[in-house]
């Protein structure tokens, strides 16, 4: 296989590429990451010397661009983690961007595909394209619940979702759909829940908790997702949409909590927070479909605390790539209240 993964900088794509450069030592895999603000390459560090490993810097939206490197590496197959994911910031400003990255990026990716006879193409996209299930309902999201976005992000990454099909019935372009629950693990960028309140937990910050806290999600770690990803990739079915969860929901106040039990800190660091508009109660997959296909999480439900202390243990052993992360987040952004800075000098 010779395998174009479109954002493989960012954090599920970097975990990825790893994942499936340790499993398949004969397949060539092309990084191809246009290195926005999330896309980090020392994510990738220790497998820049790979032979099989190659980065290219480009754009999704490029497709002339986009063609040259298809048609150079010779590439048979295409994953895209490209995206402009973060939910605050498609609603506090930059909607275009996630429109341009999430809808008509993934378009550029189909006719890349069409044009050059890509066996298989999948493409990463979310729960939260599902909208929002209620607190008091046993309901969970299957591949068949309506689409029905409530925010900016998901709107944009729905877009991108229903492309796909449309290409699919259309042209018959081979293209997987996937919608993954919350992942965590190492090398998440720092303005995602469990990172970002490891760094304010662990500089003796308060963390920002919205609205009462009782906001539900399905938490999945990465390599997990990895490993459900690599058996589509290989035993998908083309056309198909495939829900990707680990059937562990948990509150917000609970990951918080827990945190700060495994970093010996204070409940009185938790703060409560005005909540953020559209703010979704609760996201719960079902993820029987893949499960069928022979998919076993490493990380299930009763795995979640030890996946989480693995997870911060990793950040505490990883402070430099932390410190470097946070500069280039203050360089795009000098305004970014950076955990346990104080005045513009670190505490």
């Amino acid at each position: 296989m010779r395998l174009l993964v479109a954002g493989g900088a960012g954090f599920i794509g970097s975990n990825f590429i790893r994942y499936m450069l340790a499993k398949y030592p004969d397949y060539k895999i092309i990084n191809y990451d246009k290195l926005t603000y999330a896309g980090n390459l020392e994510n990738l560090k220790d497998v820049e010397e790979n032979p099989n490993y190659t980065f290219v810097k480009g754009d999704i939206t490029d497709l002339e661009y986009l063609n040259k490197v298809i048609k150079k590496h010779r590439i048979t197959h295409l994953i895209s983690f490209a995206a402009e994911t973060h939910v605050d910031r498609s609603i506090h400003g930059g909607t275009k961007e996630f429109v341009l990255t999430n809808t008509l990026g993934v378009q550029m990716l189909l006719d890349a595909v069409r044009i050059n006879g890509i066996e298989k193409m999948v493409n990463v996209s979310t729960d939260e394209v599902y909208g929002a299930l209620r607190l008091d309902e046993k309901r969970k999201f299957t591949e068949k619940t309506p689409i029905w976005p409530n925010m900016p992000y998901a709107a944009a990454k729905a877009g991108g979702d229903l492309m796909c099909n449309a290409y699919w019935v259309t042209h018959k372009t081979p293209v997987i759909v996937t919608h993954c629950s919350n992942n965590y693990g190492p090398y998440q960028y720092p303005e995602k829940l469990i990172p970002f309140f490891i760094f304010k937990a662990l500089a003796g910050e308060k963390l920002p908790v919205y609205g009462d806290g009782l906001y539900i999600r399905d938490w999945i770690y990465v390599t997990d997702h990895a490993k459900a990803l690599d058996l589509l990739l290989h035993k998908g079915k083309p056309g198909e949409v495939y829900n990707i969860g680990a059937d562990n929901e948990r509150s917000n106040m609970e990951v918080t909590k827990l945190i700060l039990k495994f970093l010996n800190k204070p409940l009185s660091q938790i703060e409560y927070v005005e909540d953020r508009p559209g703010h979704d109660r609760r996201y719960a997959i079902d993820a029987s479909k893949i499960l069928k296909l022979g998919w076993v999480p490493d990380y299930p439900m009763e795995k979640f605390e030890q996946g989480l202390r693995e997870t911060i243990v990793w950040y505490q052993k990883n402070t430099k790539w932390v410190e470097d992360l946070w500069e280039k987040a203050k360089q795009a952004n000098p305004h970014i209240k950076v955990p346990g800075e104080k005045n513009g000098g670190k505490k």
